[in-house]
C-alpha cells in the first residue's frame, strides 16, 4: 500500500499558497494608484539639461502609454532640489508639468539641510520627509525606477 497522505498533504498546501499568490495584499491595496504602468523618476542633480531630460522623459511615458493608465512620481533631492525654486531656469517647465497633472516630489530633509523653506519653492509640489525613502517605497510598490 502506498503513502498518499504526504501527497495529499502537499497539494493541499501548494493550492493553498497558489490561491494566496493570486489574491491582492493590503499592501498592494493601499497604493495610491490602480493604474497598471507605475513609474518614478529620480532627479538629484542641479542640471537644467538633466531636468529637461527627466521631463521628457515622463512626457513621452505619458504620451505613449496614456495619462488615465500612468502612475508617475518625480522623487527630487540633494543638488536637484535647487531647480525647483521659483528662480530656476526650469521653473517654468515644471511649472506646466505640475498644472498638467505631473507629480513632483521635494525632500524635506534636503530642504533643511540646504536651509530652504517652503515659501522657496515652486507652489504645486509635493513633499516627503526623505526622497531616498520614497524611492525606496515606491520600488517596494511595484514602480519602475529611471534616473535620467
Amino acid at each position: 500500500m502506498r503513502d498518499i497522505t504526504g501527497k495529499r498533504s502537499f497539494i493541499a498546501a501548494a493550492s493553498t499558497l497558489l490561491a494566496g499568490a493570486f489574491v491582492s495584499t493590503p499592501a498592494l491595496a493601499s497604493d495610491k494608484s490602480s493604474r497598471p504602468n507605475k513609474l518614478v523618476i529620480q532627479v538629484s542633480d542641479n542640471d537644467p539639461g538633466k531636468w529637461n531630460l527627466a521631463l521628457n522623459n515622463a512626457q513621452n511615458v505619458i504620451q505613449d502609454l496614456g495619462a488615465s493608465t500612468v502612475a508617475l512620481e518625480i522623487v527630487v533631492y540633494g543638488p536637484g532640489i535647487g531647480m525647483l525654486k521659483l528662480d530656476s531656469p526650469v521653473a517654468a517647465r515644471i511649472a506646466a508639468a505640475l498644472k498638467g497633472g505631473m507629480q513632483v516630489v521635494a525632500c524635506e530633509n534636503t530642504l533643511k539641510a540646504q536651509k530652504l523653506s517652503r515659501a522657496d519653492m515652486l507652489p504645486d509640489i509635493a513633499y516627503v520627509p526623505a526622497g531616498v525613502v520614497e524611492l525606496m517605497q515606491k520600488q517596494q510598490q511595484g514602480y519602475a525606477y529611471i534616473r535620467p
